[in-house]
């Protein structure tokens, strides 16, 4: 986290014991806050799920055709219900993985949305790579504290929490993530990038990384 943002969470934490960053907790770890309307209140701490059950490279889906209703940038339980009802696991491998799981006791597991997905890589960034300039375009106000506006070079930082560094136990690939959500095109699906944070649309049968989370109500 940059300075400012730390004072703010440190802050809010005074009135709530949370974890650390990276830190052990609810079947995974905890990855940030996220306010679902976007006023800053925190509504959900955001739950990781282990490296060696959550993560896979999966499709999207198996073709590139439109998929209706899954453009929420911050309800992913919706955006995954949505999908796993319109299809089988192997029209859309990805979010079916997610919502299959039973991990650390939860069952409440899904595939992220856009701006959960970038709260992860805000907080939990694997390297020390150079940050893609404009990205997230808009900022992410559903981010706690709120991101106004796109990264700096350095800002985010690589994490301090070591298992999630590149080469630690939890630490998310260099690659793609896929996001519960239709891109601009119908051939396509969201992703965001962990090598340098940019957020883009990648065909939907291409096979890239997915990691399921959950939330848990503050």
């Amino acid at each position: 986290m940059s300075g400012a943002q730390q004072v703010v969470f440190q802050n809010q934490r005074s009135f709530v014991t949370l974890p650390d960053i990276g830190e052990a907790y609810e079947g995974g770890y905890f990855a940030g806050q996220i306010s679902t309307a976007g006023n800053g209140t925190a509504d959900y701490n955001i739950v990781v799920g282990p490296l060696s059950t959550t993560d896979a490279a999966k499709q999207w889906k198996n073709a590139t055709s439109a998929t209706a209703g899954t453009f929420s940038l911050i309800d992913g339980p919706q955006n995954t219900a949505d999908i796993v009802a319109l299809g089988s696991s192997t029209v859309y491998p990805a979010a079916h993985f997610c919502n299959s799981l039973t991990v650390g006791g939860f069952s409440d597991w899904y595939m992220a949305a856009q701006n959960e997905l970038e709260v992860c890589y805000f907080n939990l960034k694997p390297n020390t790579t150079v940050n893609s300039a404009g990205y997230p375009i808009s900022g992410n106000a559903n981010a706690v504290p709120a991101l106004a506006g796109p990264y700096t070079s350095g800002d985010p930082a690589q994490t301090s929490a070591a298992v999630f560094q590149t080469g630690g136990a939890q630490a998310f690939a260099g690659t793609p993530y896929w996001v519960s959500a239709q891109g601009d095109y119908d051939w396509a699906g969201w992703c965001v990038s962990f090598e340098r944070g940019s957020q883009t649309n990648y065909f939907k049968t291409s096979f890239y990384r997915v990691r399921a989370v959950r939330r848990v109500a503050v």
